[in-house]
Order: C-alpha cells, then structure tokens, then sequence
C-alpha cells in the first residue's frame, strides 16, 4: 500500500483523491461509522427533511482550485445558489444584502456602493488568483503578487478599521457579521481577512450549497477515490501509529493534539511540545428547526438569503465576539442561519423546511444557548417559535463528542489569533510535515484552515508524494 490516510472528512478525502490521481494506492480509515467529518448530512427532525450536521454554505468549496480539477460533477456534486447570498437584518426591518453581483450589490448600498466597489472590486476579479495564494500556507512565494497586493491592505487590518469605510448601519452590519466568521475580536489585527477573502469570493463564485446536503461533496470525493482504486474502511479508530496496515505514507486529518497522542514517542520532541499546545478558540452551539413555512422575516428580502447573520449592528456585533474571547456569554450572542433550502428545495419536506443555525459561544461552554438562538432569530422574524415542528441541539460537548477534531466545540479547529494565522499548525516552512518521515497532518488545523476546500487534504498529499518519488 502507497498510501494511509486515517479520517475521512473533507480534507482526508481531497488527499485521498489526490494521491489516486497520481496513479497511488490508498487506504482511507474512518473511526465514525460513516464517512464525511464536518461534512455530514442527516434527518434530524423531521423525516425527510435533510439538515446538514456541520459545514452548510460552501464560497470556499466552489472556488477551490483542487475541486474545480477534479471530475466532482461526474460523481454527483451540484452547486445550488440562492437568490442572495447573505443578509444581515436589523432592527426595524432594515437589511444589508449581498448579491453575488458586485454591481447589483452596491447599487442596493446607495452611498456606500462606491466604496464596496472600490473595496472588492478588484478583490473579486482576482479572485482564482487570489484564491491559490490564500487556500494554502500564508508562508510562501507568491506566483500572483498582484492579486495579494490588492488583498494585503484589507487583510492586515482590523475588520473595525475596515468596517470605517461605510457610514450606513445596514452595510456596517453586513460587513460585520461576514468579518465574524474569524472567530476573534473585531478591533484585532488580521481580521479584516475573513472579510476579504469572503467577499471576494462570493462576489466571483457565490455561496452556493450542495444539492441533497454537504455529504453531496464528501460523497463525490469519495466516489473519485473509489473509482480510482481507493478502499475506505470505517467504524475503526487509528490510536496508535502500529494500528495502520503497511504502508509507505501515512496522512491523518486529525488535530495536531490527537496527533500527538496517536505518535507518542516516535515525534521529536520539538513537534510534540508545539502540538500540544496548538491553541483552540471559541466554539458553536448548534440548533437545527424544522419550520413550517420558512422563517416569517421582518425584511421579506432575508427569505431569499441562502446565509443570514444575526446580531445587529456592527458595534454589536464586535462586542459580542469580544465577550466569547473573554469567556463569558453575551445575552444576545451572534448567529448563524442558513436558509439552503432556498437553494435547494429537495431539503424540504413539502411545506415545511431545514433552518440550521448556530452561535458563537466561549470555548468548551457548557451552558445551554437554545433561548438564546431562538430569541435572535424572533428579534429579527417574529412569530418564528408558532412555526417550529421539530428541533434538534449540539451543545459545544455534543460537538466535540460528535467530531473530535471540534475540540471544546471550536469548528474552525484552532484559535486563529496572528501566530496561528500565519503558522499552524506550528512554526515552520513546511506545515503539513510532521517530524516522522513520510507522516503527515492534513486537517483543517493545517493551512488553508477551515473550510469545505480540500486544501490542506491537497497540499498534505503533495508533500507525500514528493516524498513516494524519492
């Protein structure tokens, strides 16, 4: 055997089918019961009505270099778009909305839309340059200096800076709550990144969901490996490096802490000391409804959303991401709400559709955000709890429980303070390696970071298959 690759999430998968591609044989070993990591889907309501367990809402899937050269298509995978791509309602009916077009988007903004423009413009039309350059590590020569150069000025600022370009409330907020997928304090350096790379994206590519779920792509990835000789055996759990069959490279998409008790000894030192103390951040509470009717939005605008952010204005929104890095739980904490159904009907059963949503809570919070959701989204669509028929909750421990690379429910998989942002998951010129020879770490705790991209999966294999043609 060529190959191991030991968990079968979307970057354990893209390496899978990396290696295939090469002509390499591979075997894929999986400790839950059924493939896909953060990339699962499951009827958890009610019957028939699809929710996605994690990942929901894919800019970063559909611009990923490695799944545009893969056949994915032919394997299944369908991109859905909605109407809109992200709204952010406030209070009183009001609404930012981010269309896919950039023109259309700013025409929306009124005095704001000359300065969108300027902003992500150019952003949005180097956007697949600029995406080999970002879906990878941050340390490296750049083959497109142009588009990071236009990048940089955005990226290296504080979302709080950035957010000073706009004066209307409505473009604030909108801003506010894309820069929030970062996960750290809005006044920090670096977090004008999230936005940037997002809106980018978005404005090139869109958000689109996969058709029948986010397993559509796992599922995909998957197939292609199949179908090109690759076995997948699952229900078993890797706990130590003599539990794999033979092999000539091994690639674990795991956390460098997982990893770390999986190598045990045969780590050096050095690489044990920095996996131990990769640094985890705040963590999600999710809840899925099943509603009667969609959500009874304010704004009727929202309803065409695929993504809806929740938390008011963009001072709100900031201070709430302030008090989960403190450890403590804002009243009003903010949410996350997508809407794919809009996108994708086939969700839905009859009437009645899958709302996933999730807040951001302090790391490994024990605490119950239910009310706290649900009061969020009636803020902004009164009369949401009449139509609820079905209602299913991940605390942060159900998270981790369910996926352990979500350590204390972080999603994102590590704190992306500045040093983790340009080295995880450790300090190094080559990330992906991991002291042993012909091992290596390929999760989202490795650069690109989180995300349905297969790029860490891409760039892990590429390190092992140069090591295979030594």
């Amino acid at each position: 055997m060529d190959a191991v690759v030991v968990g079968a999430g979307p970057n354990g998968l893209a390496a899978a089918a990396t290696l295939v591609r090469a002509g390499r044989s591979v075997h894929i070993i999986e400790a839950a019961d059924e493939i896909g990591g953060g990339t699962r889907t499951a009827e958890l309501t009610v019957p028939g009505l699809l929710h996605d367990l994690c990942s929901a809402v894919h800019p970063f899937g559909v611009a990923s270099p490695l799944f545009a050269d893969l056949p994915l298509a032919d394997h299944g995978l369908q991109w859905c778009h909605a109407p809109l791509d992200v709204a952010h309602p406030l209070d009183g009916g009001r609404a930012g909305l981010l269309a896919q077009s950039l023109a259309d988007t700013a025409q929306a903004m009124g005095e704001d839309g000359t300065r969108w423009i300027s902003t992500f413009g150019p952003l949005s039309q180097r956007a697949p340059e600029l995406a080999s350059e970002i879906l990878g590590p941050i340390v490296h020569i750049p083959r497109h200096p142009e588009a990071l150069a236009r990048f940089a000025p955005v990226a290296l600022r504080s979302a709080a800076a950035v957010a000073r370009r706009w004066r209307t409330p409505e473009v604030r907020g909108l801003y506010a709550g894309v820069a929030a997928h970062i996960y750290r304090p809005l006044g920090q350096p670096l977090t004008g990144s999230a936005g940037a790379m997002f809106f980018a994206m978005g404005h090139h590519y869109g958000w689109p969901v996969a058709r029948g779920g986010s397993r559509a792509i796992t599922d995909a990835l998957a197939s292609y490996a199949m179908a090109g000789g690759a076995t997948i055996e699952t229900g078993r759990e890797v706990s130590d490096l003599a539990d794999m069959p033979a092999h000539r490279v091994a690639l674990f998409d795991v956390g460098p802490r997982a990893f770390a008790r999986i190598a045990g000894n045969r780590l050096p030192g050095r690489v044990r000391r920095a996996y131990e103390r990769y640094r985890y951040g705040p963590g999600a509470f999710k809840v899925d409804l099943a509603v009667e009717g969609g959500l009874p939005w304010s704004n009727p605008e929202v309803a065409r959303a695929g993504t809806v952010h929740l938390g008011g204005t963009f001072e709100e929104v900031a201070a709430s991401e302030a008090m989960i890095q403190r450890g403590a739980m804002p009243h009003r904490p903010f949410v996350l709400v997508a809407q794919q159904y809009v996108a994708d009907p086939t969700r839905s059963v009859g009437d009645t559709h899958p709302v996933w949503a999730y807040a951001h809570v302090p790391a490994g919070w024990t605490g119950d955000a239910t009310e706290a959701i649900l009061d969020q989204i009636e803020r902004f669509a009164p009369g949401t709890r009449e139509r609820i028929v079905g209602m299913a909750v991940l605390s942060t421990t159900d998270l981790s429980r369910h996926n352990p690379n979500y350590v204390g429910g972080d999603v994102a998989t590590g704190a992306n303070d500045p040093l983790q942002l340009l080295f995880r998951p450790r300090v190094g010129l080559h990330p992906y390696d991991t002291g042993i020879a012909g091992t290596y770490l390929c999760s989202a705790a490795t650069p690109p970071g989180a995300g349905v991209h297969g790029m860490g999966g891409y760039h892990a294999a590429r390190r092992a298959l140069a090591h295979l043609e030594r």
